[in-house]
């Protein structure tokens, strides 16, 4: 499982840096080429694009794309918060109250799992 995770992050890497612009050409940071479309790099078709798949956010006011991006960043960072906290009690016993009990201590590694 873990060789075709990479190969699938390879692929989409490999696919936005063949049709699309890299930010450091001026590219845009984070917007990834559509799957589907006039101008698509894939020669059959594919139902659903991996960031959009339903098209709802082209209804959406800028206001309201801006709001969501806030959303997903603190949401992003509390998910970052949360990981190593469950890291930080797997490693010593406790340094998490609400976790105590809960984890199973780990006497590798955290930072290098392979």
């Amino acid at each position: 499982a873990k060789y075709q995770i990479i190969l699938f992050v390879g692929f989409l890497e490999w696919f936005s840096e063949a049709t699309g612009d890299h930010y450091m050409r001026g590219g845009i940071p984070g917007k990834f080429p559509d799957f589907n479309g006039p101008d698509s790099a894939i020669p059959h078709p594919v139902p659903f694009n991996l960031y959009d798949p339903f098209r709802t956010t082209k209804k959406k006011s800028a206001e309201k794309k801006a709001d969501g991006l806030i959303k997903e960043i603190n949401n992003g960072r509390l998910a970052m918060i949360g990981i190593m906290g469950f890291l930080a009690e797997q490693k010593i016993d406790g340094a998490v109250p609400l976790l105590k009990g809960l984890v199973t201590h780990y006497d590798g590694e955290v930072m290098n799992p392979f």
